[in-house]
């Protein structure tokens, strides 16, 4: 099939997108590009790690992004005490129909806020693993799929270590983008402040895609368009990672397939059916960054550095034309 061809065939439902992104920040006052970011982690069928400060709008934007795709959305605070059964669910007995009876846990949800998921302990934390690599969870030997879409926003302070429980590299490479969002402007704090004055502004969202849409349109994302030469510049990054001097472990092939699916996202999110090397320059921070572990000990999760080594990498490879 040749470009054209796949031009005429696949449609970007762009005015959708535009009023999807409107809708959104007429709630969260903030950059245009992290809406998009969590958009394109829930449209590659992903999931997004948040890292900043409590108070910046973590949860006021998974819950937005929720509101304005009709979607049921769950806010699960992680702690010490959390036990797996309070995420999956449990095996009740019926007295009434004699037999075991599932009752369903929080996780059964298409959107997840699961808030400082780096309190809870290992063990809790695993339970994750199943759910946001095959959208599925096992409980008693039993398969429960979870609905769709299932997208999981995590998100971890940065400047809390005591009581914290640090995600191992085997989860947070399950993550497709990580990202921050920063204090917002004098300008927008104002807004923020002002928008609130009576009532909080999430009540008067509207909802402008359903569920069954973003499933629609995760699957349109898997047919944009990836030329051999964009594939090329993604593995080059990707290979390169593994061989940085200050690199002690690299993004795995699971980080070249998030790459490449997030790029196809975006692409989408901007009114194409291609990707451009632009994407792939933007997505490669987010995308790669906490997937790096660097040779300083104690340095994993350190993303600043990560990102530093990662914008080393970037002017060294050839961009294709």
């Amino acid at each position: 099939m040749g470009k054209a061809d796949l031009e005429t065939e696949l449609e970007i439902p762009y005015e959708k997108i535009e009023r999807l992104v409107e809708e959104i920040e007429k709630v969260y006052i903030g950059e245009r590009g992290r809406v998009e970011l969590a958009l394109v982690g829930l449209l590659a069928n992903g999931h997004l790690i948040i890292e900043d400060v409590p108070g910046v709008g973590k949860t006021v934007l998974a819950h937005t992004i929720a509101s304005c795709l009709d979607c049921e959305f769950r806010r699960i605070q992680f702690t010490p005490d959390l036990l797996p059964t309070d995420l999956l669910g449990v095996n009740v007995y019926d007295e009434r129909e004699s037999r075991f009876v599932f009752k369903r846990g929080p996780l059964f949800a298409n959107i997840i806020l699961a808030d400082e998921i780096n309190r809870t302990t290992p063990k809790t934390q695993s339970c994750l693993l199943e759910a946001m690599n095959e959208a599925q969870i096992t409980v008693d030997g039993v398969v429960h799929p979870l609905p769709q879409p299932f997208c999981v926003f995590a998100t971890q302070n940065p400047f809390e270590f005591e009581g914290t429980y640090p995600l191992p590299e085997s989860q947070l490479d399950r993550f497709f983008l990580r990202m921050n969002l920063g204090y917002p402007t004098s300008e927008q704090s104002k807004k923020i402040i002002q928008a609130q004055k009576l009532y909080h502004p999430i009540e008067d969202v509207q909802p402008v895609m359903r569920a069954s849409d973003v499933v629609e349109m995760q699957m349109l994302v898997r047919r944009v368009r990836v030329s051999q030469d964009i594939l090329d510049y993604i593995q080059n990054i990707v290979e390169a990672t593994r061989r940085h001097e200050s690199v002690l472990t690299g993004a795995s092939p699971r980080g070249g397939i998030h790459f490449y699916r997030s790029a196809q996202a975006l692409a989408v999110l901007r009114g194409r059916n291609y990707v451009e090397p632009d994407d792939i320059k933007e997505l490669a921070l987010p995308v790669l960054s906490h997937r790096i572990r660097l040779q300083r000990v104690g340095a994993s999760a350190n993303f600043d550095e990560a990102t530093q080594a990662l914008r080393g990498i970037l002017d060294e490879i050839p961009v294709p034309l």
